[in-house]
């Protein structure tokens, strides 16, 4: 847990480092859903909870791509 606590705080540190300097709280928001969003779907995906983009695409009515 001390390990990963202290991954998340260094990498919260580094995403505010490397944000611009006129920043404000709203981009500041943005930027740590769209890592929570990666994180989430990279843990889906090492669960094998996928879904394959041609069964996606006919979900949506879309013609499939060629395999």
């Amino acid at each position: 847990m001390a390990a990963s606590l202290h991954s998340f705080k260094q990498r919260a540190h580094e995403l505010i480092d490397e944000l611009p300097d006129d920043a404000d709280w709203k981009d500041l928001v943005y930027e740590v859903s769209i890592v929570q969003d990666i994180e989430e779907g990279l843990r889906d995906s090492a669960a094998g909870r996928v879904v394959s983009n041609n069964d996606v695409r006919a979900l949506f009515g879309l013609p499939g791509l060629p395999e």
